[in-house]
Order: C-alpha cells, then structure tokens, then sequence
C-alpha cells in the first residue's frame, strides 16, 4: 500500500481487510501498528506535511478500502460543518495511541506488550502470523512462543 520514501497522498478507510505498518531497520522488519475493518489507514508523519515516509504499510490480506486524498480531506474540512473537529478528534486518537505505544517500550516487559496485545487486538489475532506479532512485542519469534508458554501453564 504504502512504501517507505513514499509520500502518503491519501487515507484509507478498510471496509475489509487487515494491513500492518512496518519499518526496516538494518534489513529486518519491525511492526509498530495493526489495522483492520472499520479503521483508518494512514501515515500521518508523511500525509500532514506531505513528505516522503519512514514507514511502510502492507495489505496482510485482501482488503475493500475507501480513498480519500490529501487534496480531498482539505476540501472536507472547509466544507463540511464540523470536519475540522471529525479529523482532529481522529488524529487525537492516533496520537494518545502512539504515545501509549511508545511508552509501553520504554516500561513494559514484553509479556506485558504482548498481553496489552492481545487485549488491544483480540479479533485479529488468529489473522496475524505469529513472527508479525513477535515484531510487535519487538521479540524474537522463539521468546514470543515462550511468552506464550508461560501464560499458557499460568491459567
């Protein structure tokens, strides 16, 4: 969808489908965010300023969006009584999210990220393969699966 040192020109609603943000550090991926139906898709860093991006987005199935541009949300907040207010209550939603994030990596075990995981993303985790989930929590695959194991024997 979105690769990096392009300029995100558009946000896209999911009708259907599942995509991951990801970036490549020093040749190995790192998935920093999940969306599925009924989200929004976008690299604000890149869609505000308009701006080459530092993150990529991959469709993980297939997915049914709806597509506005840049140029079309500007339009929107002009003409739409309280569009101004409906985009910046969604980017304050991104952004308490991505300070949350952000934070969790600083404080958090990672058998805490991957709980608050599990909590964040409950109706898609059967749908994301385990080494994405792994790359989320920011493990190994083989420490995600003993994360795993852990809980599992505590229940």
């Amino acid at each position: 969808m979105l690769a990096e040192g392009e300029i995100c020109r558009n946000i896209f609603f999911i009708e259907s489908g599942l995509v991951r943000y990801y970036i490549n550090k020093d040749g190995e991926e790192q998935t920093n965010y999940f969306n599925k139906e009924g989200e929004f898709v976008c690299v604000y860093t890149s869609f505000l300023p308009q701006g080459p991006s530092t993150i990529n987005i991959q469709a993980l199935e297939d997915c049914s969006v709806w597509m506005i541009t840049f140029e079309g949300i500007q339009q929107f907040y002009k003409e739409v009584k309280f569009g101004e207010r409906f985009g910046r209550l969604a980017i304050e939603t991104v952004f308490v999210s991505a300070i949350a994030q952000i934070a969790s990596f600083y404080t958090d075990a990672p058998e805490v990220r991957y709980q608050k995981f599990l909590l964040d993303y409950p109706a898609i985790v059967q749908r994301i393969p385990q080494y994405y989930i792994a790359s989320y929590v920011g493990v190994k695959p083989q420490s995600l699966s003993r994360i795993r194991k852990r809980l599992s024997s505590s229940k």
